[in-house]
């Protein structure tokens, strides 16, 4: 097993990203994605690590 250094955006994406759940038989991701609202406190490096994951998580802007 080997260590990765990531920031807290990018280890929170990570595991949203992992969460699966099983629905009547089918396993489907827990989170389908996410809305953001860029430039009102959100935080910096966010936006960076949902956009390296937008293929498991799709950022809806809003």
């Amino acid at each position: 097993m080997t260590a990765h250094r990531l920031t807290v955006a990018q280890a929170l994406v990570r595991a949203m990203a992992a969460q699966w759940a099983e629905v009547e038989g089918e396993r489907r991701r827990l989170f389908a994605g996410v809305w953001a609202i860029f430039g009102h406190g959100n935080v910096a490096a966010l936006g960076e690590a949902l956009f390296a994951a937008r293929d498991v998580l799709p950022t809806l802007r809003a």
